[in-house]
């Protein structure tokens, strides 16, 4: 059998291709929420960052979420997925360690 293979995407920050799993998905939903994906599975159209603040903020500086939406994102919604990656960072570095 051949080994299964590994579905990669983009980051919008750093622009390097990395394994999906290593990346957090962001969701812009039908009804103009954007949001971010800890599943990787809820409905609407995704674009993937890497965990970083810097990817989010070289992103934000590009305006490559924008682009990847065909909206417009305001501050308060930056300022949300901000928030919720700091806290992403800070889960994440708990996890590790504890290990």
């Amino acid at each position: 059998m051949l080994p299964k293979k590994t579905p990669m995407r983009m980051c919008l920050g750093c622009n390097e291709m990395k394994p999906k799993r290593e990346l957090i998905r962001v969701v812009h939903q039908k009804d103009g929420t954007i949001l971010l994906d800890a599943t990787g599975k809820q409905a609407g159209r995704g674009a993937y960052i890497c965990p970083q603040m810097s990817c989010l903020k070289a992103a934000r500086k590009a305006r490559r979420l924008e682009k990847a939406f065909s909206c417009r994102i305001t501050d308060e919604i930056y300022a949300a997925l901000e928030a919720s990656m700091l806290t992403a960072e800070q889960t994440q570095q708990e996890g590790n360690g504890h290990a």
